[in-house]
């Protein structure tokens, strides 16, 4: 005859309880270390015509470091850049995650400033000048980015850039 100490068959919940305690603190584990293998993505730009929208993530920098006057240029070169459609009687809606938007930002129109930055998360301009000859446009397509400050009111440093191209509605 086989012996049990007394109370033994009835410990069969307390070790499945072990058991499922053992397997989800495996699982946080699990979690955790595949979450600091990630790096934290940068904040999305947002423009939107109508009922069309295209969102992009910083083409340059986007993280809380400068960027230099060499890196900006050859960003504002980048050619892999999105683009949406633009009816130049539609209205153009501009919008940033609110971490740029705490550090200050501006509209730019083939590399120049078209709007005086601003610490809003949303912006809106009419379609009609991005192909205005007035405000720089040439052509059927215009390049706009979004340019990020360091938080300080009209400071000149850079800590990202969302760009796009907006092609002309016929």
């Amino acid at each position: 005859m086989t012996t049990m100490p007394r109370g033994g068959a009835a410990d069969v919940p307390g070790a499945v309880r072990r058991r499922r305690a053992v397997a989800a603190a495996g699982a946080v584990s699990a979690g955790l270390l595949v979450l600091s293998a990630c790096d934290k993505p940068t904040p999305l730009s947002t423009i939107t015509v109508g009922q069309s929208s295209v969102s992009e993530e910083a083409t340059c920098g986007g993280a809380d470091k400068a960027l230099n006057a060499e890196a900006l240029t050859v960003c504002l070169k980048d050619t892999d850049i999105k683009s949406i459609t633009v009816d130049p009687d539609e209205t153009v809606r501009f919008g940033v995650d609110p971490d740029v938007a705490e550090k200050r930002w501006t509209i730019l129109m083939n590399g120049q400033p078209l709007t005086e930055d601003s610490d809003k998360t949303y912006r809106t301009i009419p379609g009609s000048v991005f192909f205005n000859a007035q405000y720089g446009a040439q052509g059927d397509s215009t390049l706009v980015s979004i340019k990020a400050g360091d938080g300080k009111k009209d400071s000149q440093a850079v800590t990202g850039l969302w760009s796009f191209k907006l092609k002309k509605d016929d």
